[in-house]
């Protein structure tokens, strides 16, 4: 496909699934609130919970960990479910997995060790994956699955349950998204050299999520911080025709640091999960203009299903590593 062509015809499903996500969110805070009331399937208030998951999964895991544990509702850790440490001495009563396809090979191994010892729940938007029968509640999520390989609104819209389930209102969000993922994007921020995204709190995993799309989408240098960190070495790179985007509360004096760098420095009062939605409308352009398609991007499939998957525990083919959104 010649450049131009992949410009007009790129990323047609990964456009339409991030334009959706005000509807899909709204959907997902309905099922989590009918779903809190009726008790029996989110964690309970106290527990100890670990949170799972592999790529954007992780990210969101690290969102929901900070909100859970920032309302009271108890410890809260996030892993990468390849480095996860769920033994007995850590006493989670229950175990958290976020995964799109429910066929990654490292969720699966965790789920299937888990199994008849610590009480799982999984997000899921395949309900015909094995994580299925492997977790002991499911909270089904299909009508945010996706057929881009870059994710964005099954991400987006686990967080949106899991939020609402701790407490946080979305209706802001809801709303303010709907101009964000169609609003025009600057010449400016399409031509951009570089991207770091900052956060603070619950937003740190959006700021590493925003990251993530625009090096998978658009194969470009991006970063990502805790925004108090940021000062701490990596605004060296700041510099002009390189941006700088901050989710959440602003830090004192960083506005006045990043006007020093000449750098294009974005924070806006829009709702960090709007905000979220909005760069994936820029990340999604920025491939655009690149002549790159984001549906099927360079060395990544939709899910790792490694060779030595456990046995039984996916029913489905497998194959050699690739990367997983």
């Amino acid at each position: 496909m010649t450049n131009a062509a992949a410009t007009a015809a790129g990323g047609a499903y990964m456009d339409e699934e991030l334009t959706s996500q005000p509807e899909v969110w709204a959907r997902a805070i309905e099922q989590a609130t009918a779903d809190g009331k009726a008790g029996n399937l989110l964690p309970r208030d106290g527990e100890r919970v670990a949170v799972i998951g592999c790529g954007t999964s992780w990210f969101m895991a690290q969102s929901y960990a900070v909100a859970r544990e920032s309302a009271g509702k108890g410890v809260t850790d996030p892993f990468a479910a390849s480095e996860a440490f769920l033994g007995s001495a850590r006493g989670y009563d229950t175990v958290v997995a976020i995964t799109r396809s429910g066929t990654t090979s490292e969720v699966l191994e965790i789920l299937t060790q888990l199994k008849g010892t610590v009480r799982t729940i999984a997000l899921v938007g395949d309900l015909g994956s094995p994580i299925m029968t492997l977790a002991d509640a499911v909270v089904e999520l299909p009508y945010a699955d996706e057929k881009s390989v870059v994710q964005t609104r099954f991400a987006t819209t686990a967080l949106a349950y899991l939020l609402t389930s701790v407490g946080m209102d979305l209706s802001r969000a809801v709303e303010e998204a709907k101009t964000a993922v169609s609003a025009p994007v600057e010449q400016e921020l399409i031509d951009a050299e570089q991207f770091t995204f900052l956060g603070r709190g619950w937003t740190v995993g959006l700021a590493h999520e925003a990251g993530l799309k625009m090096r998978e989408a658009v194969q470009g240098w991006t970063e990502s911080y805790p925004a108090m960190e940021y000062r701490h070495g990596p605004i060296a790179i700041a510099a002009p025709n390189r941006v700088t985007w901050l989710f959440g509360a602003q830090p004192e004096g960083l506005d006045a640091d990043m006007a020093r760098t000449g750098a294009l420095y974005i924070h806006t009062d829009r709702h960090p999960l709007a905000e979220l939605a909005r760069v994936h409308r820029v990340t999604l352009e920025r491939a655009r203009a690149r002549g790159l398609d984001p549906d099927s991007p360079r060395n990544l499939t939709r899910s790792v299903i490694l060779d030595d998957a456990i046995s039984g525990a996916a029913s489905g083919p497998t194959s050699g590593p690739t990367a997983d959104s």
